[in-house]
């Protein structure tokens, strides 16, 4: 797997290789949050029960298991654990169905790389751990201040790397913002995940809003000129928080 920011080079690179099968337990992946969390960030986050929690209030939950294939959890972060309502943002854990190992563990790097660097640089707002986007900068969605966590890439193959490369080369968030015609709760922090990539002869592209899979944004992610693989697998996501400008 190798991590990685379009806006500033990139970090170190592993490759994922295939893992085990087995259930997922919810206090795995809170453990395994919380550990990755303390270790990219330096401050502690601790398993509270059902939540993992850091500093200045905030905390990560672990919802439920869904869907068929690998598994996919639901993970909230709680941006302000005291007003959970207003200041939740819907995220996802997918790709694993594993509750201890190197499949849990790529998991949990894959989230923690991107929308847990996104909720880091929110604490820090220092650059220190995303970029920052300006609504009047030309590579951000107009009229939102944008948090942009890592670009995590992997697969297998020469090409394993192909698609990481390509979205560090070039900035998403203006080619998708006309399949966001209606824009989102003003009052609310937004959460978007991308995730594309292909391999075996299969493409696929997933743009979720707060968790939930927006169609539209998905199709127009689809039909961009990213690289198609012919062997092996080349997949990528990154993760943008959104918030009014005043909030970044």
């Amino acid at each position: 797997m190798g991590l990685g920011s379009w806006w500033r080079g990139s970090g170190a690179a592993t490759r994922r290789q295939p893992g085990d099968t087995a259930l997922l337990s919810e206090q795995a992946v809170l453990a395994a949050v919380a550990e990755r969390l303390t270790e990219l960030g330096g401050d502690t986050w601790t398993v509270d029960g059902s939540l993992v929690t850091g500093p200045g209030g905030t905390a990560v939950a672990v919802g439920a298991r869904h869907g068929e294939g690998p598994a996919h959890l639901d993970l909230t972060v709680l941006l302000d654990a005291g007003r959970p309502q207003e200041r939740r943002v819907q995220d996802c854990l997918a790709g694993v169905e594993a509750d201890s190992g190197p499949a849990l563990r790529r998991a949990v790097e894959v989230w923690a790389s991107t929308t847990g660097l996104a909720l880091l640089e929110l604490l820090a707002h220092n650059g220190r751990f995303a970029g920052h986007l300006h609504p009047d900068d030309a590579d951000a969605l107009p009229g939102w201040h944008a948090v942009h966590g890592g670009i995590a890439g992997w697969g297998t193959g020469d090409r394993h790397g192909a698609v990481q490369d390509w979205m560090l080369a070039r900035p998403l968030l203006p080619q998708l913002a006309p399949a966001f015609p209606d824009g989102f709760d003003r009052d609310r922090p937004t959460g978007l995940s991308l995730l594309f990539g292909s391999g075996a002869g299969r493409e696929s592209a997933e743009v979720r809003v707060n968790g939930a899979p927006h169609e539209v944004a998905s199709k127009a992610l689809l039909a961009l000129d990213w690289p198609r693989v012919a062997e092996g697998t080349a997949f990528a996501r990154t993760f943008v928080l959104l918030t009014r400008p005043q909030d970044g």
